[in-house]
């Protein structure tokens, strides 16, 4: 598939994760890729494995940090420069963080917010001249299972992801009749540097009795994050035109 022959997409997070697998997607179908990470590191992978896959003539890379209102401007404008335009934006950047909700500093919290929430509404005023510009414009936004389904510990993340949930359909209604797609995926029980290793952080004296379920209703366990990449190419795609204004579940039926 060729889907994306000749658009140009913007992608956050691209250094790891669901982001990383959505730049190697997207370049897969023959797009024009410009990804941005806080982690040079992150970068230089995903750079290196475009190059073995030989699609690295169609990616371009900078370490940005979404929650930093001037590097986000300076940033949309140099990928705006790079790429000649943005048809889509891909907002996948972010972290999470969990703790008891009664020792939630307000730093542990404000962090959390700027960097999802903020973070994601700031790549999107950057970028919005350029999209409205675009041909058939698309903005994927990153929800979350945690935006509408219990997640313990995890209030602020929670709070970040049913943020820009709700913002996302606000914005699909304010640009509608310009033409411009707003959709955002809810990712659960996937495999990425989120969910693994030291991820979460969830307290040492965790209750897992209050995670009455984890495991995907398909019985496979957890998906790796090319399950996520293809929703989202699908969306930015000639195959999503009539979806705007909603949030797509990808868990499995972890929480069906």
């Amino acid at each position: 598939m060729n889907r994306y022959e000749g658009r140009r997409v913007l992608i956050t997070g691209g250094g790891s994760g669901i982001g990383q697998a959505t730049v190697h997607r997207i370049l897969a179908e023959g797009g024009r890729v410009h990804a941005v990470d806080v982690s040079e590191a992150g970068l230089k992978a995903t750079a290196e494995r475009a190059a073995a896959d030989g699609r690295d003539d169609r990616l371009t890379t900078a370490v940005l940090d979404i929650s930093d209102e001037a590097a986000v401007r300076a940033g949309v404008a140099a990928a705006v420069d790079v790429l000649t335009g943005i048809d889509v934006l891909v907002n996948a950047a972010g972290i999470l963080r969990s703790s008891h909700t009664h020792q939630t500093t307000l730093d542990f919290w404000n962090k959390i917010i700027a960097v999802n929430l903020t973070g994601t509404f700031l790549m999107i005023r950057e970028a919005l001249p350029a999209l409205l510009a675009g041909e058939q414009p698309v903005v994927v936004n990153f929800s979350s299972t945690s935006a509408t389904f219990a997640h313990p510990y995890m209030s602020a993340y929670a709070a970040s992801k049913g943020g820009i949930q709700s913002m996302t359909h606000a914005l699909a209604a304010e640009y509608s009749k310009q033409g411009l797609r707003f959709v955002s995926v809810a990712p659960g029980s996937i495999e990425s540097g989120m969910t693994t290793g030291t991820g979460p952080g969830l307290p040492e004296d965790t209750d897992w009795s209050l995670f009455t379920k984890l495991a995907p209703a398909l019985g496979q366990g957890f998906a790796g994050p090319e399950a996520v990449a293809g929703v989202v190419a699908m969306l930015g795609s000639e195959d999503g035109s009539f979806i705007t204004g909603t949030e797509i579940r990808i868990d499995g039926g972890t929480h069906y």
